[in-house]
């Protein structure tokens, strides 16, 4: 996996979102997602619907994925 695999993947399931996906070693990952499926979402759901898209490659080939979601609404 590298970034742009794992930024495809979350691109394709939540629809109509920016993210940005980033990893200095292709295991590790920050990605930062603003996402029209977050609105009215607490953080935790937000995280469960990144983690949705990626499946079974959490903790294996991801072995870590650090996440910044927004709201389109949370954005200046």
């Amino acid at each position: 996996m590298n970034a742009a695999e794992v930024q495809t993947l979350i691109q394709n399931g939540l629809p109509g979102a920016q993210v940005r996906v980033m990893s200095d070693d292709d295991t590790h990952f920050e990605a930062v997602i603003v996402a029209p499926q977050f609105e009215g979402r607490r953080m935790i759901q937000r995280h469960q619907l990144v983690y949705a898209t990626l499946g079974q490659l959490m903790g294996r080939e991801i072995h870590a994925l650090s996440i910044q979601a927004f709201a389109p609404s949370e954005q200046k």
